[in-house]
């Protein structure tokens, strides 16, 4: 099960090692300590392996699922040495993150067949959620994309602002109405002018408010309906953005956005700077939802598109 004989382009790696470096030198520290003294992984080697996955924020559920997995391998082998751990470590989150992403995995692309193609982002504030969708502005742009954004996200003048100003670096029309507007309204205007513009990708920000399930449900499927009177599938896309530094509160922010509305992919943004990088591992395995793009560093350019082999050899490389 080689997964790893593969050419990675060399800036992006290289990027995506950087921003993993805490993560790794963390995740290694402690695996080093569990397998101390030990020459073959034994009942003792894997209970310390939980606690090191667990305390990585991989999450429970999908450590056991690891650990379970590497017992069936055990179990096979008969003996086996502690230093082909990493190895049959590596196989096995690469086989788990290989079974939800399936899609595209290197480039900014869009369905040819979908034009304009919707994509509505939510989260809470500050997840990097309006920053996430400048840095996404900017590479599809960079793609050859014709983009607009829709600052639905009315709540706080702020978000509006701040989107205006990705808007006005990248280089890309945005449309927006007074802050306490209707949100539904800026999406319906939003779709209508990409429309006219003959616009190939429409990024719509909506509110960044955990209120009570329920008026988050209302309020998202308020802007999805409406959407609907101007182009028939839209969204297209629902793209939750996540803060990879929060760890476990990242699963229940997943929780509650995944119960609230239909959420069809993850963007996980700062992952630089914690050592929390396993959250990727555990979130998209839970909610068997595609991590579509991971923030890697706070450049207009380390957004990149999530490659489950890029993320696990530079998690164990």
């Amino acid at each position: 099960m080689n997964f790893f004989k593969k050419i990675f382009s060399s800036e992006k790696k290289e990027t995506l090692d950087k921003g993993l470096e805490i993560t790794k030198t963390t995740f290694f520290s402690k695996l080093t300590k569990a397998v101390a003294g030990k020459s073959k992984v034994d009942d003792e080697v894997l209970d310390n392996l939980e606690e090191v996955l667990i305390s990585s924020d991989v999450g429970v559920a999908t450590t056991l699922k690891i650990i379970e997995r590497i017992e069936k391998r055990v179990a096979q082998d008969k003996y086996l040495g502690t230093e082909e751990l990493n190895e049959i470590l590596r196989e096995e989150i690469a086989s788990l993150l290989a079974e939800t992403n399936t899609g595209n995995d290197s480039e900014f692309i869009v369905p040819s067949t979908t034009k304009p193609y919707v994509i509505m982002v939510v989260g809470v504030n500050g997840v990097g959620k309006t920053t996430t969708i400048g840095k996404l502005a900017h590479q599809f742009k960079n793609a050859g994309y014709k983009v607009v954004l829709g600052a639905a996200d009315t709540f706080r003048a702020a978000a509006i602002d701040q989107l205006q100003i990705w808007a006005d670096r990248v280089g890309v029309p945005i449309v927006k109405q007074q802050m306490g507007s209707d949100p539904a309204s800026v999406a319906f205007d939003t779709l209508q002018s990409a429309v006219s513009q003959n616009a190939d990708v429409v990024i719509i920000d909506t509110a960044g408010r955990l209120h009570n399930k329920l008026g988050l449900m209302n309020e998202l499927s308020k802007v999805k309906r409406v959407m609907q009177k101007v182009v028939e599938d839209a969204p297209h896309d629902v793209l939750l953005v996540l803060d990879g530094s929060t760890g476990q509160n990242a699963f229940e922010q997943a929780k509650q956005f995944t119960a609230a509305t239909e959420v069809t992919s993850l963007a996980v943004t700062k992952l630089d700077g914690t050592a929390k990088g396993g959250v990727v591992i555990g979130i998209s395995d839970q909610f068997q939802v595609p991590v579509k793009y991971i923030g890697v560093g706070e450049g207009i350019k380390d957004l990149q598109v999530f490659n489950k082999f890029e993320f696990v050899d530079s998690f164990f490389n």
